[in-house]
């Protein structure tokens, strides 16, 4: 899967569950519970115990899965998240040197923004979109719909205080994606080795960007019919 299929298909699921547990074996269950609920995207973020062994097993073992790393803040961790095969690369900052490698590598690549400079340097170093990150914090879906009507062509993913009952209205303030963590990916449900709990979150995840989407989609049309 080149570059621009690894971004259609973030685009297309909404959806990045952040896994940030401390055992690579709890990182290996929750990627395969989510991806039982219907989310076949995971990012391994690279403060995991055995991060980059376990994006490389992932690889192998679930090849309809699109894996990336997270918390990459270099280019020596890009490297190695790259040799293991990771097909993309997030941060929770913006980190030039790793905007850099991936272009130059032909990676897809989101780095953390949260002002509106951060926002529009990052696109401007071509990255494949911008997550902003802790938005929950500094306003939340409202802080996103103010971005997105400053920048409304630039794919924003929304990250940081997503939950089920916010999920949707990010999809209406303009969210191209959501980066969820916790919340999709409880610890007490990794502890328990609660799959089957895991696994109806991100169907439910899945929903609220589905319905997100479809909402948009009839209003779009009804404006353009009137």
């Amino acid at each position: 899967m080149d570059k621009h299929a690894v971004r259609a298909w973030i685009e297309d699921i909404g959806i990045i569950p952040a896994v940030r547990v401390h055992a690579a074996e709890d990182a290996l269950f929750a990627a395969e519970a989510i991806a039982r609920g219907g989310i076949p995207i995971v990012e391994i973020t690279l403060t995991v115990s055995g991060a980059i062994k376990v994006i490389s097993h992932l690889r192998k073992e679930m090849p309809d899965m699109v894996v990336g790393a997270g918390g990459v803040m270099d280019a020596t961790s890009a490297q190695q998240s790259l040799d293991a095969g990771a097909q993309f690369l997030t941060s929770d900052g913006l980190h030039l040197e790793l905007i850099e490698f991936a272009v130059q590598h032909q990676v897809v690549v989101f780095p953390g923004a949260l002002t509106p400079t951060e926002v529009i340097t990052a696109w401007k170093e071509r990255v494949d979109f911008v997550k902003v990150v802790p938005c929950g914090q500094i306003g939340g879906e409202n802080y996103i719909r103010s971005l997105h009507r400053m920048f409304p062509h630039l794919p924003l993913i929304a990250a940081g205080g997503v939950n089920q009952q916010n999920a949707f209205s990010y999809i209406l303030a303009g969210a191209v994606a959501l980066g969820i963590g916790g919340e999709l990916i409880p610890q007490d449900a990794i502890r328990g080795r609660q799959s089957d709990r895991i696994a109806e979150l991100a169907r439910r995840f899945v929903g609220f960007v589905k319905s997100g989407r479809t909402y948009l989609s009839a209003r779009t049309q009804h404006v353009v019919s009137s």
